[in-house]
């Protein structure tokens, strides 16, 4: 899952990003609105982390124009204003949730999580393929019951191949949802990755497959 960080605060926003990408996401962060009008017009995130005093502006005002479009992103505002109207305001205004500064790590990423659990987002709490199981909200992926350890990119890979399970997904859908700009991709990351996921699948009896469709994509199902 890839996330937009609007934050002008640099030591926040870098605190903000390390915990997300942490926690298994694929952060960008953008300090004013233009940056963030520009990653926008480049990447379907899945959520947005906004703040509202940027240097070029008030963060409602990307926030609206984001609804104007029609767009469905979840967006948590993060900000200093703390008055009932301030809440109301932003709110009204399309936001999906409200944090107040300063706030605890662990409760913005489950409020992230929660976030992308809503139905606009359509994303379940628990995925499952055969014996396979991945609960999004704990990030625990089982076979038969039992724990299987993954990092946080493969366990990012596989909750985007169970999420469309049946289904291609392409390389460049999966490129944007794994890596963020600043992310330094060699040639064939992508390949390693789907190998080191398919391995590990195997060695712990997993009953999925990962077909690889040459030139389009990967597809997750189980065996025949």
């Amino acid at each position: 899952m890839r996330l937009l960080v609007v934050e002008d605060e640099r030591e926040l926003a870098y605190l903000v990003r390390s915990a997300l990408e942490r926690g298994g996401f694929a952060v960008d962060h953008a300090g004013t609105l233009d940056a963030a009008t520009a990653c926008l017009d480049l990447v379907n995130y899945d959520a947005a982390i906004l703040d509202l005093a940027l240097p070029d502006g008030d963060g409602l005002t990307l926030l609206r124009m984001v609804r104007k479009r029609g767009s469905t992103l979840p967006v948590l505002l993060l900000t200093a204003r703390d008055a009932p109207e301030d809440r109301v305001l932003g709110l009204n205004a399309g936001a999906d949730d409200y944090l107040i500064k300063p706030f605890h790590m662990p409760e913005l990423i489950a409020r992230v999580r929660a976030l992308l659990r809503r139905p606009a987002a359509a994303l379940g709490v628990t995925l499952a393929l055969g014996n396979l199981v991945f609960d999004t909200a704990s990030r625990v992926v089982s076979v038969d019951g039992t724990e299987v350890g993954l990092s946080p990119r493969e366990t990012s890979m596989l909750e985007i191949l169970m999420r469309q399970q049946g289904a291609v997904v392409t390389r460049e859908l999966m490129e944007q949802r794994l890596y963020s700009f600043e992310a330094q991709l060699g040639s064939n990351a992508l390949e390693v990755l789907i190998h080191r996921l398919r391995r590990r699948l195997q060695e712990v009896g997993a009953a999925v497959v990962i077909h690889t469709v040459r030139g389009v994509g990967y597809l997750m199902a189980q065996p025949r």
